[in-house]
């Protein structure tokens, strides 16, 4: 098996169906949800006014470096469960640096190549399996380099042959580690890896020679600790789509998703201590301990225990679950660059972490995790609910409501004008949304 090969063969010639591109649709719509506020400053960052003075918005590999580190910024953007991280992220910007200014855009092309992109971003994460996760990686910035990288393949059309050497330019490049999570390099690593794709795709378009085959499998070989699984990258592919199922998560909080269960099961607890007409300062006030359980291993992304700024905050249980106790919902504030929210810090000083060793480790399945949290109280009760990540991804999100929120903060006709691109009803549209974008990078 030539796996480079085969993957080429299937990214040129493979075709999506009408279920994949309104899905596609949909995830286009989060992207700009989420990436908006960073880009028109409603929120605050320091990240990118800094990256702007790097990098020239004119070129392409710039322009898809700026506006993935602007959709990753918030921690407020789609996940893959198979790819373990955040696809679109990066295969947005990349796909929208090179069509912008571009003399023509077809929208179903540019679909197409999104849906492979994702396509190809879960088939990844099942061939290195959840030991790449767990060695250290970022998958949204290893993996995502290639899953671009395919994408913008099938937007240029390239060949068979430019897309087995393009896979082989951006795998040699592919890179991002965990252990940055809590600064402003993780939202980097999404900006990086776009613009790496855009970078193999210019090269493999200008004839540049790399190995067209070996350096794919090597990588998936080299990453996975041996238990890879090379074949899951190509069997029953689009069978069906992974942007139909299972499909893009969008969050409901700007947060890890690693905290959302636990969050949830706070919120319902929340709920149990207030029904019963008492005051929010009472219930919080005979709170002595808060315990969390999940599977072993089910707090690796949401490792921060004492957050020491905003950014931290997203990856810490004790805060979330504490912000959740006090607030009824995960503020944006809480967890924007800056100072932490000490009423928070304080409440999540109770909160202690007891792993469930009776529960099979998170490495095996992330799908089954959860988050049992348990409030014990001065008066001797005990408050306590059990929510799984299956019951969390059955809620759905109201896309199209985080959409017109973040747009409200521009004046209306902005904000219509934004709306009715994000449709997505015609070329014309692609064409707007994406001069739109990068005209408020400049």
């Amino acid at each position: 098996m030539n796996l480079t090969a085969d993957l080429a063969h299937l990214v040129v010639h493979s075709q999506p169906d009408e279920q994949a591109h309104q899905a596609a649709k949909r995830g286009v719509k989060d992207f700009i949800a989420v990436a908006w506020p960073v880009l028109q400053r409603h929120v605050i960052d320091s990240g990118l006014p800094t990256l702007r003075t790097l990098y020239d918005v004119k070129e392409p590999r710039s322009r898809a470096l700026l506006l993935g580190y602007a959709g990753h910024a918030l921690d407020f953007d789609d996940f893959h469960a198979d790819f373990r991280g955040h696809p679109s992220t990066v295969i947005l910007p990349a796909l929208m640096a090179w069509i912008y200014q571009a003399e023509s855009v077809d929208l179903n092309r540019f679909l197409d190549a999104y849906i492979l992109g994702v396509e190809v971003a879960g088939r990844l994460g099942l061939a290195v399996t959840q030991q790449h996760y767990t060695l250290g990686y970022h998958n949204t910035a290893s993996l995502g380099t290639l899953a671009a990288a395919a994408a913008l393949a099938r937007l240029t059309e390239a060949t068979e042959a430019q897309t087995a050497v393009l896979l082989g330019i951006a795998a040699t490049q592919a890179s991002g580690l965990r252990a940055q999570f809590g600064s402003a390099v993780k939202p980097l690593h999404a900006g990086l890896a776009a613009e790496r794709a855009v970078s193999a795709t210019q090269l493999a378009l200008a004839e540049f020679h790399g190995q067209a085959s070996t350096v794919l499998e090597a990588f998936i070989a080299s990453s996975s600790q041996g238990q890879h699984q090379p074949e899951r990258l190509i069997t029953h592919w689009g069978n069906p789509w992974r942007i139909s199922s299972p499909g893009l998560e969008y969050k409901p909080f700007a947060t890890c998703s690693g905290t959302h269960s636990a969050a949830e099961a706070a919120r319902a607890i929340r709920e149990q201590g207030l029904a019963n007409g008492e005051s929010l300062e009472s219930f919080l006030r005979k709170i002595e301990r808060i315990d969390v359980a999940f599977p072993p291993g089910g707090d690796i992304a949401a490792s921060v225990r004492v957050p020491k700024n905003g950014i931290e905050a997203r990856f810490s249980l004790e805060y979330v679950i504490a912000a959740m106790l006090i607030y009824n919902e995960l503020r944006m504030t809480d967890f924007a660059e800056g100072d932490v929210n000490t009423d928070v810090l304080a409440l999540a000083a109770k909160v202690h972490r007891c792993p469930d060793e009776t529960a099979p480790p998170d490495a095996l399945n992330p799908g089954l995790r959860f988050h049992d949290v348990a409030v014990q109280r001065s008066d001797g009760k005990t408050l306590r609910c059990q929510q799984t990540r299956q019951q969390s991804l059955a809620t759905p999100v109201d896309v199209e409501g985080k959409l017109q929120r973040a747009l409200e903060a521009g004046s209306p006709e902005q904000c219509e004008a934004m709306l009715k691109a994000c449709e997505l009803r015609n070329d014309a549209d692609l064409t707007q949304l994406t001069a739109a974008v990068f005209n408020a990078l400049h």
